[in-house]
């Protein structure tokens, strides 16, 4: 049975590998609970430009394609393998959330997009974002969309 999609690469992690990241997180939130609006909103931008698990996945995957490619052309068919293996991974990845740099990735705390954006709408709570009123679905999504 196939994850859902916004979980599995945290199911498919070391609970206290997970437990660290959420920590951490934490202490974030904690650091800027008292903060003024300016503060939070610089904050939130630079969680826009933190890299996710995946985006590290598929650029590492792309460099190994790109070079085992090139390789295999230059210099032998036996590279091709390992284009072959990166694409399984991708595959293994998509699926159920885990290839074998997964592991690493999460020790060294890359966030799944899903836990950059939590941090973001707690950070849009104390930046008291949903305490203004709203009359249309369109003036909520305004609110949960700005930075």
């Amino acid at each position: 049975m196939l994850p859902p999609t916004g979980q599995r690469v945290f199911l498919r992690t070391d609970p206290l590998c997970n437990l660290d990241i959420k920590n951490r997180t934490i202490r974030n939130l904690r650091l800027y609970r008292n903060c003024d609006r300016d503060e939070i909103t610089e904050r939130i931008r630079d969680l826009n430009s933190e890299w996710d698990t995946e985006r590290i996945v598929e650029a590492n995957s792309a460099i190994l394609i790109l070079v085992s490619s090139y390789l295999g052309i230059k210099t032998g068919r036996s590279w091709f393998y390992i284009t072959a293996a990166v694409g399984l991974c991708l595959f293994a990845h998509a699926l159920q959330g885990w290839c074998p740099i997964l592991p690493f990735i999460r020790k060294k705390g890359i966030r799944t997009e899903n836990e950059i954006y939590n941090e973001k709408m707690a950070l849009k709570i104390l930046r008291k974002d949903f305490d203004k009123s709203f009359s249309t679905v369109e003036e909520l999504l305004d609110m949960v969309e700005k930075q």
